[in-house]
């Protein structure tokens, strides 16, 4: 009874003291939860506030943007107004964006382009605002300060005489294209009908042909036919 006893001691103590070491364990547990929970709370907190910095910097570049793109549209309508006072549309707009608008949508490399190229045959005078040549096609631009609906006439009959004047280029596609500052809806519309592409400015921002795909499409009805 006495081992017993004394073992039954030894025992006590040392579950007492493993219980003690175990407390101790659990309290430095509960310490370094707490202790994790308070930075995960300040780590939320920061990027609380470093979602706000990178919302209200986002607001900001979102405004320079934009104040960005109105700026470069009022600069190209001032310079449009100066190219249109100054008589000079083709040489500062129509001229600088024919290359890339051509190589968009045509895939052509220029090998060839002037302006005010003019031709006399038969003591007649033909004058063609800008011209681009390419291995299978040639562009003839016009171009009108104000663009009217009797300028599509008047740009559809020059363009039926332009290899008389030009022969040159015979055998290559002959692509008509009317060009200006702006178009009304009207005779962008009466364009398309007369497959004669319209290039202008595209909401100020670029020069771009404002109807290609509308020509395309007749073209080819044209072609099937």
């Amino acid at each position: 009874v006495d081992s017993l006893e004394s073992l039954l001691g030894q025992f006590i103590v040392h579950h007492d003291v493993t219980l003690r070491r175990l407390e101790a364990q659990v309290e430095k547990v509960d310490i370094q939860i707490e202790k994790l929970e308070k930075e995960m709370k300040e780590f939320k907190e920061e990027m609380r506030e470093f979602k706000e910095e990178v919302r209200v910097f986002r607001d900001k570049m979102d405004r320079n943007i934009e104040e960005m793109k109105e700026e470069s549209k009022r600069k190209n309508r001032e310079w449009s107004n100066l190219a249109k006072k100054m008589g000079t549309i083709v040489e500062d707009l129509i001229a600088p964006a024919l290359r890339p608008v051509l190589s968009k949508y045509f895939n052509c490399e220029v090998s060839m382009e002037g302006q005010r190229m003019f031709r006399r045959r038969n003591g007649e005078d033909y004058e063609i605002d800008a011209i681009a040549v390419c291995d299978d096609r040639v562009f003839m631009v016009e171009a009108r300060s104000t663009p009217r609906l009797d300028d599509i006439k008047e740009i559809k009959e020059k363009s039926e005489r332009f290899f008389e004047f030009f022969p040159e280029h015979k055998g290559k596609e002959l692509v008509v294209i009317f060009g200006s500052i702006t178009f009304p809806e009207n005779v962008i519309r009466q364009a398309s009908k007369k497959r004669i592409y319209v290039l202008a400015w595209r909401e100020w921002e670029y020069m771009d042909i404002l109807n290609f795909e509308e020509v395309s499409l007749l073209s080819q009805k044209r072609k099937k036919g």
